[in-house]
């Protein structure tokens, strides 16, 4: 089997050596420069992870690893857009670059790019990869819209949330491992078994990220602790605060939050503190984790076989350390 560090290269080789297209150059140009910024590529890592799982040979998934990684920045270029974000990997986003038409265009564009890469699978999976890469497409859309509902909505449940980042986030890397098994010649229930591990996987992350912007370090972070709650965003954190808030405390947090951010920050921390906010957040990480285990556990291939994907959870899990 290959490492994490291997199937890496690959990834890397594999958009180093890809064109998307020359002409018109400011249709193209944007796709280069978004691929060209880097990132972990985790999603189609995962895809080789998931065909290398049952077979050794992973080039055949290349194509499908590539189409899942380009369609994953389509949604950053756009995302950077609607967020109105500067930069995106500390460099200039495409719409700051170019401007928002040539953005909203190239993007469009790389959905189809996308789409064109996974026809490129060799054999006869075509149509069983594209409604599992499509269904994750849409999933994530949904996710998106749902978030940019939340912030007009006075009530968000836990299960709202949990269904939220599900869709924006987990489901592209359960469908990136499911996708990468269906290469591999895995059964249905195995291929559906790694799914469910990583939309798990990517469940108890978010769960975690949410955790770290209020109670990590800025130097382990990598940004401002405290950033959700200036925005009063509503995270898992949050929204457990004020469905466990007490009616004298409930006037305060309503004060903090339209309250200044060196007001609000240590003041809904305290309340977080008070409340036990973050060992409610742990726990449902937890619960999230062990779930995701479990469905790795069930795969039908050799242990020795599952020890880098089950590594590469915990590294994404540790990344504050």
């Amino acid at each position: 089997m290959f490492t994490y560090t291997e199937l890496l290269e690959k990834i890397n080789q594999k958009i180093a050596n890809t064109q998307y297209g020359q002409n018109p150059a400011e249709l193209y140009d944007p796709i280069t420069y978004m691929m060209s910024l880097g990132g972990k590529r985790l999603r189609p890592v995962l895809t080789l992870m998931g065909c290398n799982l049952f077979k050794e040979d992973v080039n055949h998934a290349l194509p499908a690893a590539l189409a899942i990684e380009v369609f994953h920045n389509f949604t950053l270029v756009h995302d950077d857009i609607m967020d109105n974000a500067p930069l995106r990997r500390g460099q200039e986003t495409v719409y700051k670059k170019w401007n928002m038409p040539i953005a909203i265009l190239s993007g469009d564009m790389m959905m189809i790019k996308a789409i064109d890469f996974l026809a490129e699978t060799p054999g006869n999976t075509f149509s069983v990869l594209l409604k599992a890469f499509n269904k994750a497409a849409a999933e994530v859309c949904e996710g998106q819209q749902i978030d940019m509902n939340f912030e007009t909505s006075k009530d968000v449940t836990h299960e709202a949330y949990i269904e939220m980042i599900s869709l924006k986030t987990a489901v592209l890397l359960g469908a990136s491992l499911q996708i990468g098994a269906i290469i591999g010649e895995a059964s249905e229930q195995d291929a559906q078994h790694l799914y469910d591990f990583g939309k798990n996987i990517g469940i108890a992350f978010q769960i975690q990220d949410d955790i770290l912007d209020s109670f990590g370090q800025t130097a382990q972070v990598g940004k401002m602790i405290g950033g959700d709650i200036a925005a009063n965003k509503k995270t898992l954190l949050l929204i457990e605060l004020l469905a466990s808030v007490h009616k004298d405390d409930k006037k305060e947090l309503e004060t903090l939050l339209q309250a200044s951010a060196d007001i609000k920050i240590p003041g809904v921390l305290n309340l977080y503190k008070k409340y036990q906010i973050q060992e409610f957040a742990e726990a449902q990480k937890e619960q999230y984790l062990t779930l995701a285990f479990q469905h790795l556990q069930a795969v039908s291939v050799q242990p020795e076989r599952k020890i880098l994907l089950e590594k590469t959870a915990k590294d994404l899990m540790e990344r504050m350390s």
